[in-house]
């Protein structure tokens, strides 16, 4: 299983005069099946989402609208990495275990394929039990 964060591009077709369009598929360019789809938007610029890790969930960012900030670090390197999303056809992929925090511009609408229906005991809420947890499994 990749252990990374990696941004994935989706092709924009279409033009300007008439827009354009992207398309997510599992079988093309989605590496999971995609078992949920939910979307935040009005966050207001102060607050940082996120602040969780998931045990087995794969997902996929998207800023359709606005900017994203992400902050993500992987459990096997401690070093964050931050990924601006600001075009609609850009998404992160953040797989399982990975601690990751989302700021938005008030105007984003970030929307999220997921890997797995909503299980509230897949969420590592606490940085210090998502390290620990890393630790024991390495």
């Amino acid at each position: 299983m990749e252990k990374k964060s990696y941004l994935i591009p989706f092709q924009s077709i279409g033009e300007s005069s008439i827009g354009y369009i992207s398309v997510a598929e599992s079988a093309q360019n989605i590496p999971f099946e995609i078992k949920r789809v939910y979307w935040t938007y009005f966050t207001p610029e102060n607050i940082v989402r996120g602040r969780h890790a998931h045990r087995q969930t794969e997902q996929i960012l998207i800023a359709v609208a606005g900017r994203i900030t992400v902050t993500v670090e992987a459990a096997d390197d401690p070093i964050p990495q931050v990924f601006v999303l600001d075009h609609p056809n850009m998404g992160l992929y953040i797989p399982p275990s990975v601690w990751h925090t989302m700021q938005y511009s008030h105007s984003a609408v970030q929307l999220v394929l997921a890997s797995k229906e909503y299980d509230a005991t897949d969420y590592l809420r606490n940085y210090e039990e998502f390290k620990q947890i890393w630790s024991l499994k390495n």
